[in-house]
């Protein structure tokens, strides 16, 4: 029997005590004004049973984390028709980068960087009938938390700053992947980023990824086959060029946010997620991925 508790409070006296918390996100105006020092994690098992320690319930800007749950309410959606307009290989590049995508005339690597999840966008403003309304309502669905909601001041923050999403979005424009008005589909894309959730709110919207699609309601979001392949995708791309390094040290599909958090799962195990906002130089939390390796080595759980 697993010390859950006792393990995530070693984890947590560990990385209190590490000097170097990595850099706040601050090309997001709003998102340099978070106290570097916050750090949380939950675990939630599919047994129903929950283990916190820290800020787990201090909400925070989710940012791509959301990249999932749009790509999950897509595929619910119109299901394999998604791969029509992106891919599922791993890029090897920074989040952000553009130069891939007009050598790939338009096809985004995988869902999971920006200019994928901007074509993700555009098939849920297509798709859906008051798209931020209907996304949020999503959302707070599979959590079971009508609370959740957009943070509109980081909204209007990256709406303010967004310029390579702007570039990116008119890239995909001019190969005829955009069916929808570039600033239509950005400023959906700006609201799903500012989600704010906190880890305890983040390891219920996963659980669907780790129960074979069905969400905490026990109501089937997903197809079996659906999740499997997000998982896939998660685990092969959810940390961009630091994918095969969160797959060597941690062995869990995950995915994370420029906000600091991660969450990552064992499917038919456990959601876990993790809060830190300090960044590495990869973009991705400093400390959530040292607490996640030391979660996956302390426990003998992964996925190998």
């Amino acid at each position: 029997m697993i010390d859950y508790q006792a393990i995530l409070s070693e984890i947590y006296s560990n990385v209190k005590q590490e000097s170097d918390k990595g850099e706040i996100a601050s090309y997001i105006p709003e998102l340099s004004r978070v106290n570097p020092e916050h750090f949380g994690m939950h675990l939630k098992l599919i047994s129903g049973e929950e283990f916190a320690v820290g800020d787990s319930d201090i909400g925070f800007s989710i940012q791509s984390i959301s990249k999932v749950l749009t790509l999950a309410l897509a595929m619910s959606k119109i299901g394999t028709h998604i791969w029509d307009r992106v891919d599922v290989e791993p890029s090897g590049n920074p989040f952000n980068h553009l130069s891939l995508l007009e050598l790939e005339e338009g096809i985004p690597r995988n869902p999971l960087i920006n200019s994928g999840a901007i074509v993700i966008a555009d098939i849920l403003v297509s798709e859906l009938e008051n798209p931020k309304a209907d996304f949020l309502k999503y959302v707070q669905n599979i959590t079971g938390d009508s609370t959740i909601a957009y943070n509109l001041k980081v909204a209007k923050s990256e709406k303010e700053t967004g310029y390579t999403n702007y570039a990116a979005a008119n890239l995909l424009k001019s190969f005829n992947n955009l069916n929808n008005s570039v600033e239509d589909v950005l400023d959906f894309y700006f609201h799903q980023c500012s989600l704010e959730m906190c880890c305890s709110q983040l390891s219920k919207a996963f659980f669907l990824f780790a129960n074979k699609g069905h969400c905490l309601a026990h109501v089937a979001r997903l197809t079996k086959s659906q999740a499997k392949r997000i998982n896939a995708i998660m685990l092969t791309c959810g940390f961009y060029d630091e994918a095969g390094e969160f797959a060597f040290e941690v062995g869990l599909p995950g995915k994370s946010g420029v906000g600091g958090g991660i969450t990552a799962l064992l499917p038919n195990e456990f959601t876990i997620s993790v809060w830190a906002p300090g960044l590495n130089e990869r973009g991705n939390s400093k400390l959530g991925m040292q607490a996640l390796e030391q979660f996956t080595t302390l426990t003998n759980q992964s996925i190998f």
